[in-house]
């Protein structure tokens, strides 16, 4: 059975849900415009906004945002700089509906990127979705099959593997260039945004704020304010709820993440141990700011990761990176490759041409060809999932067997359980596996 744009009519969630769905993105020529729809507005939405806005045959025909007030202030910001004014759109179902929108992009909270993602693919539009992939190791699972399924252009926005340096040194890694890779090692002390946030109490949403949309796939709850009245969760301390985000480690790490996954080549791993907390901070906030991961894979090789919310890097030499191991020397991130005598090794082999993050995502909508595209929906689950389950056994304490097969946890009904969110009635990811 077919999804036509036309089930996305009105607010009826229950018409876009279609397992089995097969759509076909438009084929564009070389002069043709990809007409763009960047939903969730806010906070990184912005980059999205100016960066596409420069790119050659791309139009930013859309904007979506469940808050009336960033709606408007990001479309008067297009209209200022002398751009035709925006489509406004507070549904994304209503924008999935227009056959004059080619591609969506999605930078919404983490809960929202996979449903949305599907919900696009299956509409029969090509979507770039900001890190994390997912929400759950389930659901970026069923979103990598909807990009196969249906053949749309599903990029990962983690934007390193548009970058040419990471491009050729990651080749090399992989390559054996400074022999077999045994262990990498990914970090993140970002301080800013990152600070106690206080306590929240119910309060009745704003009107310029659809709420219960806001909350899309997660299930309800009251709405938070402090009490300088601004929400708890909005516009960014969301990243600190399991409900919408995942923390540190899927926030800014999920780009570190996506480095050492990559580098490293394993896939998923086989055993997973995580620990650290809140500390410090008196606040409402549940994830942790201070967290190392260890990861083991099959062939006993290792990933580690750690975050740090509380100012102190300066041991490291910068706030975010990944370095790789390996038997004849090691390779630290924004420095090169060494070998045990800590002696610079030359690197002869070109940088690849790139066209950057933004360029390649609308590269690959023109050409159609998966091999086109840096960072497919099956790479961002992969190292999106690699932190989820890194979160998994932080919130049981405890170090868990995992079948990278199956995707499942051995023998651990709980940890399985966390696999998945209970999604709510009319948001619910479809089962695509």
């Amino acid at each position: 059975m077919e999804l036509t744009r036309r089930k996305f009519l009105g607010s009826s969630a229950a018409a876009v849900i279609a397992a089995g769905t097969i759509a076909r993105g438009n084929v564009f020529g070389a002069n043709d415009r990809i007409r763009l729809c960047v939903a969730g507005l806010n906070g990184r939405g912005g980059a999205h906004i100016s960066e596409f806005s420069k790119q050659k045959g791309c139009e930013v025909a859309a904007l979506c945002d469940v808050d009336s007030n960033v709606l408007a202030r990001r479309a008067r910001a297009i209209e200022k700089v002398g751009r035709k004014k925006p489509k406004l759109y507070r549904d994304i179902r209503d924008v999935l509906a227009d056959d004059s929108i080619d591609a969506i992009s999605i930078a919404t909270p983490n809960h929202w990127h996979s449903l949305m993602a599907i919900w696009a693919c299956q509409a029969g539009k090509d979507v770039y979705v900001e890190k994390p992939l997912s929400h759950s190791v389930w659901e970026g699972r069923q979103l990598a099959a909807a990009a196969e399924r249906t053949g749309q252009v599903v990029v990962h926005g983690t934007q390193s593997r548009s970058n040419p340096k990471w491009m050729r040194d990651i080749r090399l890694l992989q390559e054996g260039f400074i022999g077999p890779m045994h262990m990498a090692k990914g970090f993140t002390y970002k301080t800013g945004n990152r600070h106690a946030i206080g306590y929240g109490k119910p309060a009745t949403p704003p009107k310029n704020l659809d709420w219960k949309l806001w909350q899309g796939p997660a299930q309800e709850r009251e709405y938070l304010a402090k009490r300088d009245g601004s929400g708890l969760f909005i516009h960014y301390n969301w990243h600190w709820y399991w409900d919408y985000g995942n923390g540190e480690s899927a926030n800014q790490g999920a780009h570190q993440m996506d480095l050492a996954v990559w580098g490293l080549n394993r896939g998923l791993p086989v055993k997973v141990s995580s620990m650290g907390g809140r500390y410090a901070w008196d606040d409402d906030g549940e994830t942790p700011n201070t967290q190392m991961s260890t990861y083991t894979y099959a062939d006993g090789s290792m990933l580690e990761f750690e975050v740090r919310n509380l100012g102190s890097y300066e041991e490291a030499g910068k706030t975010s990176g990944a370095h790789f191991f390996c038997a004849d020397g090691y390779y630290v991130d924004g420095k090169g490759f060494y070998d045990y005598k800590n002696k610079r090794i030359k690197v002869d082999a070109p940088k690849p041409d790139s066209d950057g993050e933004w360029g390649n995502f609308l590269k690959a909508v023109r050409s159609r060809k998966v091999s086109d595209i840096h960072g497919t929906a099956l790479d961002g689950h992969l190292s999106s999932a690699t932190c989820h389950i890194g979160n998994i056994a932080y919130r049981l304490g405890r170090t868990l067997e995992f079948n990278p097969r199956k995707e499942r946890f051995v023998n651990d009904d709980d940890a399985n359980a966390m696999l998945r969110r209970n999604y709510r009635e009319g948001f619910e990811v479809p089962d695509l596996v």
